[in-house]
């Protein structure tokens, strides 16, 4: 439990033993795993409560871009990473047939990516049907794709061959996607242990110090059920990065927090010590020039799409909130998906989310955030040192808006919204917050 100066936010009902985000019980390391968050002490890894005491990496603003071969243009918000899913270069792609490889897309993006400066992750997976175990079984992408290869070799022959055709271009690789939801992976954790026995061996044999990401797996309950599962089975020998989909659509950020802690909590179980990404997470956003379809990307028809500011506003948070969580990388899904895009689907054009990504990534880049508490009042409070600014702070309030007191003892100067406008500040201040954040900090 926490001590009675450490307010609980509001995911968590008033005696901090259920997370009304989810309506399950949480142990006491998921207590104790919040709690450390809110107050800012702790460690990182090995399932430990989290500090986020190294500076934010640029490696850590990362997106996924379905169309940046064709009619996207590159984005102008500065990332440091690109995963390649719903990208059109998973296995049955690349391979549609046994004796034809299609690697021209995938070149593409490689060319891009160097040009950039940006690093690419490529999931592994989706057999295509003349591989499949089961070649009409249905799933998300067609008949049979979501089955495990019903040979070895297959799997083995693909893996190698992208793995030897991008060394020292790919260096990430990721082991299937969402693979405890049938549509994604209708196989066992025991089949997908195998898979990733195999792709682990040939991956670091090709170069060794490509990175090998586990299966990302999504959901508080069903998603740390399998996550438990694989790791009893021996999983983490096969990854230098354990992955999950922090998703808590259509809750607001803040009920990403408990979700981390449980993973955590997983993680210490089986004495695994090794880095947690967010590989992918997001929120269906309203467009301006065409409707945002739940349905389309796999959410129920009743998801209410996120308004405008609003979302900019979850974006912020989320970036936040993973960070200050020991979360290092973080994948949005997606820059150009047309129900959860930060850009409009016909005009490419910014949404205020996609501003607010860049500020955000501004206000975080280089910076160690060195704690988050909430207050009394509802007010979420992280403290950011950087070279840039010094000490300074993000506050929001998720639940409506306040004429909030900045404490005297800060001296700051200035405040900067998600906008990027800066206006001065005269102390003692009394700024209005809510649900987008703003930082405030000392005079440049």
């Amino acid at each position: 439990m926490c001590d009675s100066h450490c307010s609980i936010a509001p995911w968590l009902d008033s005696n901090a033993t259920t997370c009304s985000a989810t309506g399950r019980a949480v142990s006491r390391f998921v207590q104790a795993f919040i709690c450390a968050l809110v107050v800012g002490t702790g460690a990182a890894h090995g399932g430990q409560a989290p500090a986020a005491a190294a500076p934010v990496t640029g490696q850590y603003f990362g997106l996924h871009l379905h169309d940046a071969d064709t009619v996207t243009p590159w984005p102008e918000v500065e990332f440091g990473s690109w995963r390649l899913w719903d990208a059109r270069v998973a296995w049955t792609d690349i391979q549609p047939t046994a004796r034809r490889w299609e690697f021209e897309r995938l070149d593409r993006y490689a060319d891009l990516a160097d040009a950039h400066g940006v690093e690419l992750v490529l999931p592994l997976g989706l057999s295509p049907p003349w591989a499949s175990a089961r070649p009409t079984e249905p799933s998300a992408y067609g008949p049979g794709k979501a089955a495990e290869p019903r040979d070895l070799s297959a799997w083995r022959g693909y893996v190698e061959r992208v793995a030897l055709r991008y060394r020292g271009r790919i260096r990430v690789f990721e082991l299937w996607n969402e693979p405890n939801l049938a549509k994604f992976f209708s196989g066992t954790p025991e089949t997908m242990l195998m898979l990733a026995r195999e792709a682990h061996a040939i991956i670091k044999r090709v170069d060794p110090q490509a990175i090998v990401v586990s299966p990302s797996a999504t959901g508080f309950d069903r998603g740390t059920r399998w996550l438990n599962e694989y790791l009893a089975l021996g999983g983490a020998q096969y990854a230098d990065v354990i992955g999950f989909h922090f998703y808590v659509s259509p809750q607001p950020p803040e009920a990403a927090v408990p979700v981390i802690a449980r993973v955590r909590e997983v993680l210490a179980r089986h004495g695994v010590d090794k880095p947690l990404w967010n590989t992918e997470a997001g929120w269906v956003i309203e467009n301006a020039e065409a409707r945002a379809d739940p349905t389309a990307v796999g959410f129920s028809a009743d998801i209410r799409p996120v308004a405008p500011d609003l979302a900019a506003a979850y974006v912020s948070r989320f970036l936040i909130l993973l960070w200050a969580g020991g979360v290092e990388r973080n994948y949005w899904y997606a820059w150009d998906n047309k129900a959860m895009g930060l850009i409009e689907p016909k005009s490419r054009t910014l949404k205020p989310a996609a501003r607010a990504y860049a500020v955000t990534a501004g206000w975080l880049r280089g910076a160690v955030v060195d704690r988050c508490r909430t207050s009394s009042d509802g007010v979420w409070l992280c403290g950011v040192t950087s070279p840039a600014h010094g000490q300074s702070w993000i506050v929001w309030r998720p639940a409506g808006h306040l004429r909030w007191a900045v404490p005297k003892d800060w001296a700051v100067k200035q405040m900067e919204v998600l906008d990027g406008v800066s206006r001065p500040l005269a102390m003692p201040a009394v700024v209005e917050i809510g649900p987008a954040p703003i930082l405030v900090l000392p005079a440049p």
